[in-house]
């Protein structure tokens, strides 16, 4: 059963420890527009439809990026997308949402998505890979 968008918010502000609902959801947009120009094809679509309706257009919306950035490369725009944010933050923010779509996503998807994204994703995640 997908996650209802009140729901997810609700664990994003959790893990994120923001104060406000509104700072969860400028994370969650910023952070699924980013991983949606990242993942494409199959993978890009089940993790989709494994995601509130609201977070599901935002990760579809974006065209593939160019080439994939590194986990660091994703921080920083991550920073330069959010106001006032460094790469401190950011990386506080991609974990907490990204985290949150790791659990929706499961075991099996996530291991086809972070097939598709450089090195050093899963720890994004939160799901540390064996190496």
């Amino acid at each position: 059963m997908v996650m209802r968008w009140d729901a997810f918010l609700a664990v994003v502000q959790e893990r994120g420890e923001y104060p406000a609902p509104q700072e969860a959801e400028r994370a969650v947009r910023v952070v699924l527009a980013l991983l949606g120009a990242h993942v494409v094809g199959a993978e890009r679509a089940e993790l989709a439809a494994r995601l509130p309706e609201s977070c599901a257009l935002v990760l579809l919306d974006p065209l593939p990026a160019a080439e994939p950035l590194t986990p660091e490369r994703f921080l920083r725009a991550t920073a330069a997308w959010i106001e006032g944010a460094t790469e401190a933050t950011a990386k506080w923010d991609v974990g907490a949402v990204l985290s949150v779509v790791a659990d929706a996503a499961g075991e099996e998807l996530m291991r086809r998505v972070l097939l598709q994204l450089p090195p050093g994703y899963d720890l994004l995640f939160g799901h540390p890979q064996a190496t």
